[in-house]
């Protein structure tokens, strides 16, 4: 039986090995706020359904009937986030925590009322795409600002930090998905990056660019 603990431990190895081929038993045990024994024994529960690979010293990666467990669960949380921020009006900072609590509390059904009163969107607050109902999650063709090229607009796709203070100042700026930018200057050996927003310059960290992921903008 797939239990909604299954999904959520295998909804955040998705999300995480996004950014490395394997996740590391630490990594997931930071995100998830749990212990490495609690961590453990899912590990080896998930293992056991064939839901992982697991290989020491590298971590774990979902095999293709982990990622079916998986999807369900990423486009409930991305969907309570935006209901979160549209309808209770949190911000776009903080809504991640609070939907790890909120969706506690949602089933099929619920999670189909918000979907019809929400006008089935498509991306989450930070511009991630929302799985289908089907289970097949859309394809997303873009980059992380920092393999830009100068001189060229682009318009924010996915902001990927879910970091409060980050989030929050990337909004002070404006950094919001569907904002459009211009790239300036890419300082050499991941130093400052500057982009022209509103006719006013911005210098960012390289980690924080490299959190912006970007598309070409096209008018």
């Amino acid at each position: 039986m797939i239990t909604a603990a299954m999904r959520r431990y295998a909804a955040e190895i998705y999300r995480l090995q996004e950014y490395h081929d394997f996740v590391s038993i630490s990594e997931l045990s930071e995100h998830l706020c749990v212990s490495l024994q609690a961590i453990s024994r899912m590990i080896r529960r998930l293992k056991t359904g064939g839901y992982i690979l697991h290989e020491p010293y590298r971590g774990v990666r979902l095999t293709q009937e982990g990622e079916v467990i998986a999807l369900p669960a990423i486009r409930r949380h991305r969907l309570i986030e935006v209901y979160l921020v549209r309808k209770m009006k949190f911000g776009w900072h903080e809504v991640h925590e609070v939907t790890d609590q909120f969706v506690l509390g949602i089933d099929d059904v619920l999670e189909k009322r918000i979907d019809d009163l929400l006008d089935h969107p498509t991306r989450c607050p930070h511009g991630e795409p929302i799985p289908m109902v089907d289970g097949r999650m859309p394809v997303i063709k873009d980059s992380s600002l920092v393999k830009s090229t100068v001189g060229k607009i682009y318009r924010i796709s996915r902001v990927r930090v879910h970091d409060q203070d980050k989030l929050r100042y990337l909004g002070e700026l404006g950094l919001y998905p569907g904002a459009a930018f211009k790239a300036l200057s890419f300082a050499p050996f991941n130093g400052p990056v500057h982009i022209q927003i509103d006719r006013q310059e911005v210098v960012l960290s390289h980690e924080l660019a490299a959190a912006l992921f970007v598309e070409e903008h096209t008018t």
